[in-house]
Formats: C-alpha cells, structure tokens, sequence
C-alpha cells in the first residue's frame, strides 16, 4: 500500500502553494507596466504562449520536460499542443496552450499523467486552482463593452476563481485581481469582443520582461 501523505505534510504544501502563487501575482503586478516600455529587440523576443497548469520557471520546465506528449494525450479540453521547430529545437515536442483559441480548464490531468515532475500534480479543487502559475489576465478598458456602458460580464463567468481573480463593478465591469490570477485564458477565449479586451500575459513573457528590465538597469 502507498503511504498517505500526513496532515502536517498537506497542510505545509498548500502553504507552500500559496504563498507562491501570491508571490507570483504580487510580481506580475508590479511587471506588467514594464512590459510595454521594453525596447522593441527585447519585445520581440517575448513568446505568446502558456504552459499548462503545474510548469514551474521555464527554465526548470524545459530542463525537465521530455517531450513525451503524454499531457497533450490526456487532456480532455484538447487544449494542449505540442511546438514543431518553429520555437526552436530547446521548445520542440513541448506542450503549449493558446488561450484565445482553447483556454485550460485546469483538470489537472495532464498533471496527473507527467512522468517526470515537468508539470508538478495538482488537483482539480480550489487549493490546486490556486496553485497554477500559468500567466496573469491583462484587462484593455479601451476595448472592453462593459467600460463602454454596455454591460458584458462575459469574462467574470467564465473565470475559474470568480471574487477572487476577478470581480465586476457597474455594467458588469471586470477588474482582475493579479495577484490570484492564474492565467488559465478561459476570460480571453469567452471575450466576445475583437480584438480581445482581455488577454493572457504567459508566464514566460513576465520573466523575460523581468530579465530585460534588470539588463536595462
């Protein structure tokens, strides 16, 4: 039989996760701003895709991804694809998601089936939720039809974590609450609006633009 892990043990993790997650959102926040003012050689560099659920820094992912495509096979949203050599050979065979097309609707399954702790396993319950660390929701109020005085709202129902990710003002106006997004991309794929009002900045992009400011300094 397989040993349980203890309550002092679960207890320590989820601690762990969320102090993590909101260190996570905590920078994001504070990044976001920079990522505009990037000199356009550093912009350019910046890839507009999202791991799945459970992809630690990207250096640590590909370090230990294997590109074996079993978290592509499981997932039952079919929202994970796999990169050609169009990213490079470092990205080949290694899964993405492209939120506007089909947003993670973190199962956790592919979690599950990673043989070797590329993607760390969580559980499809509010603690794992909480845990992803896949990118931070960016809202345009410009483009968004609930700024516009048309109310919409379409983004808060879909948001996995609704009151704590994101919550609505008047018209139905979404305010996304860094800090305890996810990046999931289920409020960029259901924005009705075109282009989006409201997009995934991946997880990828906030380190590079984190990297690029220090260089800049």
């Amino acid at each position: 039989m397989s040993e349980k892990p203890s309550p002092e043990k679960s207890s320590g993790l989820s601690r762990k996760r969320f102090i993590g997650s909101f260190v996570f959102g905590l920078g994001a926040t504070l990044l976001l701003p920079l990522i505009e003012k990037l000199p356009i050689s550093a912009q350019v560099k910046l890839k507009r895709f999202l791991r799945p659920p459970g992809a630690q820094s990207e250096a640590l992912f590909l370090q230990n991804c294997i590109a074996c495509g079993q978290c592509a096979n499981v997932c039952p949203n079919q929202c994970i694809s796999l990169y050609g050599l169009e990213a490079g050979l470092e990205n080949l065979g290694t899964p993405r998601i492209t939120a506007r097309a089909q947003a993670c609707i973190l199962c956790m399954a592919c979690t599950q089936v990673c043989p070797t702790d590329a993607l760390e396993k969580l559980e499809p319950t509010k603690e794992g939720k909480r845990a992803v660390q896949m990118g931070v929701a960016v809202l345009s109020e410009d483009l968004c039809y609930s700024f516009a005085g048309r109310t919409c709202g379409v983004c808060y129902r879909a948001c996995p974590l609704p009151g704590e990710a994101m919550t609505i003002g008047l018209f139905e106006q979404p305010h996304v609450h860094a800090e305890h997004c996810v990046g999931c991309g289920l409020c960029e794929q259901a924005c009705v609006k075109m282009p989006q009002a409201i997009r995934i900045i991946p997880r990828l992009e906030l380190e590079n633009a984190a990297k690029s400011q220090t260089e800049i300094s």
